[in-house]
This record gives C-alpha cells, structure tokens and sequence, in this order.
C-alpha cells in the first residue's frame, strides 16, 4: 500500500472539512466583505454565545453569570443533578458540532460545557425578562446591560442550535408544553425589535413538532417569523423571473408625480403602488435597527437555499430610494421614516451602505418597480414633473409663470378686438 505524502494528507483534511460545511450547518461566520462595511454590527459586546466569540477577553465577566444562571435553571426543574445535564450535552455534542460552518477546536468536554452553561443561559435570560427578578444584577437594575445582551443574543455568529434549547426544556420540565411556551416567551421579547406585525398574526398558533425541528437558532426563528403578507408573497413567486431595479431615488419619484403614504398596521414589507401612490409601513430607525438587519441579511445571505431574501430585498428597495439627506427628509416628512439617530446624512449613510456587498434578486418588489417604471414613463407625468421642477419650484417662480400666463391672455384678448374692430 502507498504512503499518503503530506500534500495528500492535506488535501483529505480540506475534503472532510468541506462535506462537514454541506451538511447540517445553520450558524456561520460573517464574510469579511460584509464585516469590512461595519464590522461593529456583528461583534457580541458583552456576552459569548457559541464558540466562535468563546474565551475572549472583554466577554470574560459575563462567565460568572452564565454559571449564576445555570444554577436558576436547575432549581426550575425536577432534576437538580448538573451531572444529568451534561451527559444529555454529551450526546448531542456531535450533532451540535456539525451546524457550525467553520472549523470548531474546543475539545469535547470544553465544547460540552460551553454548550450547557449558554444554553441554560439563554433559556433563564428570556425567562427573567418575562418575569422580572428585582434581585437580579442583569434584569433587576442594569437597563443598559440587559438591553445589550438582547441584542447580542440575536447575532448571526453568536448562536446555538436550537435543539439544544429543546433538549434541555423537555427534560428540565418545569413547564407544559415547554418548547411551545418558550418560543412565546422569546417571541414576546423580541416582538419591538421589528417594526409591524407578523404577516398572519394568530395568537392561538401552536407550532407542530415538524415546524419546531425546522427552527436552527434563535436569529433563524426571528427571520421566519417575520415573513411578508400573503399578498406580498404571491407577488414575489409571480415576479420571480422579472427583475427589474429602481433608477429613482424619493426626490426624484416626487418630482415625476409619484406620492409617498405612510400606512399603519401592516407588516413592514407590504409595500404598494397604487394611483400614482407609493404606500409604505413606518420604520423606526433607532441605535439597535442597524445590528438587527445586518445579521438578519447576512442570515439570508448565508441560507440563500432555503430563505429568500425578504430582508435584503426591503432594505435594497429602500436603499433605492435613499440617495442622500434630502431623500430622507422627504420620506420622514411623509412620516415613513422615524429617525431615532439623529441627523438625515447619517440615516442615508446607513441605507447606502447596508446593501454594500450583499446578493439581492430585487423580486419582492418586482411588480412595484414596474408600475412606477410605467408611470415614469409617460410623457404626460415627465412633463408635468419637469414643469413643476423648472417653474413652480420656488415662490417667486410660481408667480412669474402666472403673471405670464395672464399677460398671454391679455395680449390675445388684444388682438382679437383689434382684429374685430378692423372688420366693424
């Protein structure tokens, strides 16, 4: 039998490596093209979930709690026996291992512990915010920490597999139906980081054990939940073949005739075009937005296979519209936007760059995009909107056209009783 050469050896590691990428993975690292744009909005502040941000220094202090937080947890359920839990690890460990992307080197015993103490720290966390321990250093007093540790919570590189969450539910038992009431709860104190509805709200909705093996993370859970309407849905499947991209910015649309509405009570993608009105849903931009639809887009980004890119594609659109401060004034006037951030230069910063380096198929709003194309195509609303641009674009303005126009009626007033006179 031949003796493999190093290089062989090699190349075998790199082949085993990438049929473990293929297989079962739902937590990825953000590619460094994304991460170069803002590398902030993927980077935990205060707390490690998973192993890619595992053991770093300025995340240390929050270890301390991750085991305070284990303890709560065993006195929950009817099983107070740590020993218990890390064999129920033990065993998933393997399976856990496999939805990372990248190449994990913790050894076992470090990989199951880290698996255990953030998963009981994630389950007690959402608990405590539902019901609030006044005694407790994160949730009881520290708004600030808590608030960040939300949010770090949701990056796409600060995960666990969901089944993990599961696992330890079902058996800690301290609840009915835990995994049911637990999506719930996390539902619930997520449900402002999104603007708008779910697209079919329906409290009484029980996930099936199907749907529940569907879940991969927390951040996944979220993106399906916020879906489009049904309307907007069919919309996109229809559309599908018909990419087509705005050339406009709002200023711009506003001057070819086109109006901007703010409508309430709807998802934040049902966006529509109808008689010569673009209606769209308020969004709020505050400090968190930005963190939020950056690892919810490079979410799609990295499970394009099985996601569509509903969140790509709304903050392309609305990157479309945004081409500077002006574009947003207009749009906050309309009061579509709420801008929380402070000037409209740093709102339109934020649009123009969001979409930067991002795969985007532009077909949840294919049809959109094609009426208002329409529409800025007819001579009739070009002709009125380079009117309105040239003459009536100030006051002053808007006073010489009409003083104009009366001094043509008067001269044709003129000639006509000249020319009567002359035949009298």
């Amino acid at each position: 039998m031949a003796i493999e050469d190093s290089v062989t050896i090699n190349i075998n590691k790199k082949l085993r490596d990438q049929c473990h990428v293929s297989s079962d993975c739902c937590i990825f690292e953000v590619p460094s093209d994304l991460r170069s744009v803002n590398e902030k909005a993927y980077e935990p502040q205060m707390i490690a979930i998973g192993p890619y941000h595992h053991g770093k220094a300025h995340l240390s202090a929050m270890e301390k709690h991750k085991i305070r937080y284990l303890q709560s947890f065993l006195r929950r359920g009817d099983k107070n026996d740590v020993s218990w839990y890390v064999q129920l690890i033990r065993g998933l460990e393997e399976s856990a291992r496999k939805c990372y992307a990248e190449h994990i080197c913790l050894p076992e015993d470090a990989f199951v512990e880290m698996l255990l103490l953030d998963g009981c720290f994630i389950i007690e966390f959402i608990c405590k915010l539902v019901d609030p321990d006044a005694e407790d250093p994160i949730i009881g007093s520290d708004h600030k920490s808590r608030g960040v540790i939300k949010l770090d919570l949701l990056l796409l590189e600060n995960q666990l597999p969901f089944f993990i969450l599961r696992e330890l539910l079902v058996t800690s038992a301290w609840i009915q139906n835990p995994e049911i009431e637990f999506i719930k709860l996390i539902l619930l104190v997520y449900g402002s980081y999104l603007p708008g509805p779910r697209y079919d709200p329906d409290p009484s909705h029980k996930y099936t054990p199907e749907e529940m093996t569907q879940i991969k993370n927390l951040l996944g859970l979220l993106h399906d939940y916020w879906k489009p309407s049904r309307a907007r849905i069919k919309a996109y499947s229809e559309q599908r073949k018909h990419v087509r991209k705005f050339m406009r910015c709002a200023t711009e649309l506003k001057e070819a005739g086109i109006e901007f509405k703010s409508v309430k009570g709807c998802n934040l993608f049902d966006i529509k075009f109808e008689h010569g009105r673009i209606e769209i849903p308020k969004i709020e931009i505050a400090d968190s937005t930005e963190r939020v639809l950056r690892n919810l887009i490079a979410y799609e980004q990295l499970t394009s296979f099985e996601n569509p890119y509903y969140f790509t594609d709304y903050m392309v659109f609305m990157d479309s519209l945004i081409d500077s401060a002006k574009d947003v004034e207009l749009l906050c006037r309309r009061k579509i936007i709420v801008n929380r951030l402070g000037d409209d230069e740093t709102l339109a910063t934020l649009f123009n760059k969001i979409g930067k380096y991002v795969v985007c198929n532009r077909v949840l709003y294919a049809d959109i995009a094609k009426k208002v194309d329409e529409h800025c195509e007819k001579r009739r609303n070009l002709w009125m909107a380079n009117l309105r641009h040239d003459h009536f674009n100030t006051p002053w303005a808007t006073i010489s056209v009409l003083a104009a126009i009366v001094l043509l009626l008067l001269t044709c007033t003129q000639t006509v009783y000249s020319v009567l006179s002359y035949y009298k």
